[in-house]
Order: C-alpha cells, then sequence, then structure tokens
C-alpha cells in the first residue's frame, strides 16, 4: 500500500509533528484543521460561523490537492468548544456540502490549544 502525506507547511504540523492530510487506498483522510492563517493566527475570533467557513476554504484546497472535492467527502468531524452554536457552525457547513452531505458528527470539546480556537474540522474523503 502506498501512502502519500500532505503538508500545508502550517506552523502547527511541525510542532506536532502530523501531517496536514495523508492519502492511502483511494482514501485522504484530513486532519483537524482551524482557522488560522499561514502564520498560525487565528482568524475570526469569536466567530464560530466565520472561523468554520475559513476552515472549510482551507480544507477545500486541501481536498483540491489530493485529487478530491467536497462532494467526495464521506466523513466530516466537527469539534466545537460551545455547543449551543451549533447552528451557526451548521450554516457554514450547509453552505458548503448542500445536497452532498457526508456522514457528520458533531463533537463538543475542551477549549482547544489556543483558547481562540471555537472550531476544528477534520474529514475522510474518497479520491
Amino acid at each position: 500500500m502506498s501512502v502519500k502525506r500532505i503538508s500545508t507547511g502550517s506552523p502547527w504540523e511541525a510542532k506536532m509533528g502530523y501531517s496536514r492530510a495523508v492519502i492511502a487506498n483511494g482514501m485522504v483522510y484530513i486532519s483537524a484543521t482551524a482557522a488560522t492563517d499561514a502564520a498560525g493566527a487565528v482568524v475570526g475570533k469569536g466567530d464560530f460561523e466565520r472561523q468554520t467557513a475559513v476552515i472549510l476554504e482551507k480544507l477545500g484546497a486541501v481536498l483540491a490537492d489530493a485529487g478530491s472535492s467536497f462532494d467526495r467527502v464521506v466523513q466530516s468531524r466537527v469539534y466545537l468548544t460551545d455547543i449551543s452554536a451549533w447552528e451557526a457552525v451548521g450554516r457554514a457547513h450547509g453552505a458548503v456540502f448542500g445536497a452532498h452531505g457526508p456522514a457528520l458528527s458533531l463533537v463538543h470539546v475542551k477549549p482547544f490549544l489556543d483558547p481562540d480556537m471555537l472550531v476544528e474540522i477534520e474529514l475522510v474523503a474518497v479520491i
């Protein structure tokens, strides 16, 4: 089995020792992704919907690099620090996935490493 690793150059990848995505057996597994800019600073502080939209934009680029797209996503896992923000997160998620929605897990978590991070999303897609 061949394995291909994709890096976006994020400082978090180097700090934590992981790949943004791994391609194996015709699937792409994308690590939990936060709303950060190229320097690692959080974008959309205090805004669940904005952070979700930023994350999905980043994930779209990773999917494209892997040879996939949002309509080929089979699993989306959304982690959020305040479950009462589910509607705001859902609006941004639904705007991207629409009628081709993947299986979804919505998980309430404790704060992330950076307390300004409100949402993280990981995806699994078919190539």
